[in-house]
């Protein structure tokens, strides 16, 4: 594992209870009748997409370092795909929170951009360490 898979995985692992914070918010919500989460379903459904989003895209994040040091790319490309799976994992939970801050929200607020960002973000990611490891098939 070089340098940077390693300082980049050590960053990742430390949002991880900001993850665990989000289950343990979403499962005292379910059990406080008193607050109002059960009471709206576009709440709940955003609140859920937003904390699985979080968790699956971290844990993409970390293997996606460790195939950065695989991918046969320039180093600021390299950079590019570590950062923006990452940077995906904070932009499209944010987006599903935020959208629906306010108990009574029944549609979407503008805060669901930060959803199709963080989707932008992802996808140049991917992407991007993809076509560096089929480079380095080809290449080598």
């Amino acid at each position: 594992m070089t340098g940077a898979a390693r300082l980049m995985s050590g960053i990742i692992l430390i949002t991880v209870p900001t993850i665990q914070y989000g289950g343990y918010f979403l499962l005292t919500s379910l059990m406080n009748k008193s607050s109002g989460y059960m009471d709206n379903p576009l709440r709940q459904s955003f609140f859920r997409a937003g904390h699985a989003h979080a968790g699956v895209i971290v844990i993409l994040s970390l293997v996606c370092q460790l195939l950065a040091d695989a991918a046969a790319l320039p180093e600021p490309l390299v950079w590019l795909a570590r950062v923006t799976i990452p940077l995906a994992a904070i932009l499209i939970p944010m987006g599903f929170f935020f959208a629906v801050l306010q108990p009574n929200a029944s549609k979407a607020g503008s805060a669901v951009d930060f959803i199709y960002l963080g989707a932008i973000s992802l996808a140049v990611g991917v992407f991007t360490l993809g076509a560096g490891l089929l480079r380095g098939f080809w290449v080598a």
